[in-house]
Order: structure tokens, then C-alpha cells, then sequence
């Protein structure tokens, strides 16, 4: 397993310095900084460069986050729409290809946050298989993996579980699409966590950290030893990322629904030395 964190643990927006994320997550002693995939396409060739020399001088990988926006939805019942997002997320991982940027993990068979506007569960299903198989073979012919994260009812109401996880994984049926497991929204969802990761098996891609509050892993009551010892269970080998979200304000914490301190008014260094502690707690319960 490789280590990780989103950059937004610091941030109030969807976006940051990475070249300073990248030393700083280093330094902490992570294997892989994820970045907000949108900012990719801001970025120029000589930008992505940079940073991929720089992951590459620090030892790092970097992988890329995103959560479409309505207008790139590529379950829309719309085919502008749907054809706005393929060409969205393919673009992003074309820039991912010049980043060295090897997993691409979020909603990208929907939109987020959603709206809830249109609730034909199977319509939007159907249609997103549809854009996914396309996009699953451009990822594919990137050597990119293409990680569907499964979320909570409140966020989506297309895949909220391991289980429907894996039969949209069927109907896609393409190697390069598999599925990221959240430990904040399984505790929601799966009436068992560790079972969910054995039963997600090899189609897993990509997991992602946080309590049931969405505080820094060991800070709070959920079963890390059981979860890594399900991850060893699968001889899982790939991104296992903290994704906390601690810090009220901005765009981040407005999506988020982060309406309290969690952080207990933490200052930038006990913020680096809680995160540092939890890389610490979930290397033990993880590795064995």
C-alpha cells in the first residue's frame, strides 16, 4: 500500500500550490499528494512539467480528484451535456499523462455535489455506463486508472454502495475502470466495511481515509484495524489516501458541510503534527 493525502486538508478552496503541497506531504513522510484534477487544465505544459519533476525528484506520485460539475455530467439525460464531460475528463487525463499522474478518482459518472434533480435511478445509470466505457478506454490506452468513488446517499443517489459499485463495474467491463472505497461514506452505506473491501476484491483502485466526521484517521471510532486488515486480506497495493476535512470556510468547506471546527483551532504546525500522527496510527493498523 502507498500513502497518501488530499491537498485540501490545508486549503479553503479547490486548489492550491502543489510544488508546496508536494514538499510538505514529503517531509510528513506520504507516498502520494492528490491534487484537485480541474486545476490540471490551468495549468501549462511547462506547469505540469515542473511538478512532475519535482514529484519525481521527491519520490513522490500525484494523484488527481475531481468531482464534475453539472455542466459536465456525464449521466445527463442531455447529449451535449453528456458529450461536454467525456471531452472534460478527457482532456484532464491527457494533462494527467503529461503529470505522470497515473490515477484519476472521484464521481466522474455523475456530477457532485448533486442536485438532486433527477432521481431516474436507472436512466442515469444506463446513460453513465454508456460514457464511462468510453472514457475507460481513452484511461486504458493512458495507463491511467479510471476509480468511480462510491459516496453517500446524501451526495448521489446512483452508487452508494461496494455492492452497486461492483455491478456498474460489470456493466461497464473495462480493465482500466475500478472502483474507490471511502471509509467516511461506507460508514454510512455498508452495513460492514471490512466485507465491502473483500468483496470489491481486485476491482478496487483507489481508497480514500477520514472518521465518520471526517476527522483525521484515529481520531475518531471507526474499525482501522479491520480495515487494513481487509485491504492485506485483497493484497491491496495501490493509493490508500486520507481525505480529512477539519477547517470551516471557503468552497471546500460549503461542499463539504463542514459547520464546525473539528480542528479544535489547531494553528498550521499542530495541523502538520495531527496529520503527521495519523500517517503514523494508520501505517500500523495497516500494515500489520
Amino acid at each position: 500500500m502507498k500513502f497518501g493525502t488530499l491537498y485540501a486538508y490545508w486549503t479553503h478552496e479547490w486548489t492550491g500550490d502543489y510544488k508546496h503541497f508536494a514538499k510538505k506531504v514529503k517531509d510528513i513522510g506520504f507516498d502520494i499528494l492528490e491534487i484537485s484534477a480541474g486545476d490540471l487544465l490551468k495549468m501549462s505544459d511547462t506547469e505540469l512539467t515542473e511538478l512532475k519533476a519535482l514529484a519525481a525528484d521527491l519520490g513522490i506520485e500525484i494523484s488527481s480528484n475531481i468531482g464534475p460539475p453539472k455542466s459536465k455530467d456525464v449521466a445527463s439525460a442531455d447529449p451535449a451535456v453528456r458529450q461536454a464531460g467525456i471531452t472534460f475528463l478527457t482532456d484532464i487525463m491527457k494533462a494527467m499523462d503529461k503529470l505522470d499522474s497515473r490515477a484519476l478518482v472521484g464521481v466522474m459518472y455523475t456530477y457532485w455535489p448533486n442536485e438532486f434533480d433527477d432521481l431516474d435511478k436507472q436512466a442515469a445509470w444506463d446513460r453513465g455506463v454508456q460514457s464511462v466505457k468510453q472514457l475507460g478506454k481513452i484511461a486504458g490506452d493512458l495507463g491511467i486508472d479510471y476509480c468511480l468513488e462510491v459516496v453517500n446517499r446524501f451526495e448521489t443517489n446512483i452508487l452508494n454502495t461496494c455492492e452497486e459499485a461492483v455491478q456498474y463495474l460489470k456493466d461497464v467491463d473495462c480493465d482500466s475502470v475500478k472502483m474507490l472505497l471511502d471509509t467516511f461514506h461506507m460508514n454510512i452505506e455498508e452495513d460492514n466495511m471490512a466485507d465491502a473491501i473483500r468483496l470489491a476484491g481486485s476491482s478496487l483502485g483507489h481508497v480514500h481515509l477520514g472518521e465518520g466526521n471526517r476527522n483525521l484517521p484515529g481520531q475518531g471510532s471507526l474499525p482501522w484495524n479491520d480495515i487494513g486488515k481487509a485491504l492485506r486480506d485483497i493484497g491491496f497495493s495501490k493509493g490508500v489516501v486520507m481525505e480529512p476535512f477539519v477547517t470551516m470556510g471557503g468552497t471546500v468547506g460549503e461542499d463539504i458541510k463542514v459547520w464546525r471546527d473539528i480542528s479544535r483551532g489547531a494553528d498550521a504546525a499542530q495541523m502538520d503534527k495531527n496529520i503527521s500522527e495519523s500517517l503514523a496510527f494508520v501505517r500500523k493498523a495497516f500494515l500489520g
